[in-house]
């Protein structure tokens, strides 16, 4: 899986989401679009990842495409509508862009194996230019949102030895479960 992600200004949200799309298709990869403040690391990412294809492999996957299939499991929740929260809007803040290839899981999620993912996080940083300062976000999120979204009470993280990644990371798993 290739990683762009930085801080970066986002005029039009659709023709973000539509172009992000075409570079999906023309290099035969998910490419899904995040809101860095709501994603704990790299793995949260990977989890959702292999978990959506997954779904898709087993036929029950609830969205059509891949990359709302990921951005599902990303945000531990069964309703698109609901699991945009976690996904790019317009405005100032930290983006993360995932680009994986389904077969390229031989890497278990690292970076740097694949042309087809390289030459799409090329393209999705020209898709976010001229707003766009490539650094690392991730592991930068934002507590509170995170602690809202994912429904994880202090009285919870204070029960455990487990931080809010761990934590994060069972309600991404649970939505098997729940389905």
């Amino acid at each position: 899986m290739e990683l762009v992600e930085g801080a970066g200004r986002i005029e039009d949200v659709d023709r973000l989401i539509e172009r992000l799309g075409e570079i999906g298709r023309e290099q035969g990869c998910v490419v899904a679009a995040f809101d860095g403040r709501y994603l704990t690391g790299r793995e949260h990412l990977a989890q959702a990842t292999v978990l959506a294809d997954r779904a898709f492999e087993r036929g029950e996957n609830v969205a059509n495409a891949r990359a709302i299939e990921v951005l599902l499991y990303a945000a531990g929740r069964r309703q698109i509508d609901q699991a945009l929260e976690v996904g790019v809007s317009a405005g100032e803040g930290p983006i993360v862009v995932a680009i994986d290839r389904k077969n390229d899981r031989r890497n278990g999620g690292k970076s740097g194996g694949d042309d087809r993912e390289q030459e799409a996080a090329a393209a999705v940083e020209r898709a976010l230019a001229p707003d766009f300062e490539r650094r690392e976000v991730l592991g930068e999120f934002d507590e509170a949102l995170v602690r809202d979204c994912f429904e994880i009470p202090e009285r919870e993280l204070r029960a455990t030895d487990a931080g809010l990644a761990e934590l994060v990371g069972e309600r991404v798993a649970l939505l098997d479960v729940e389905k």
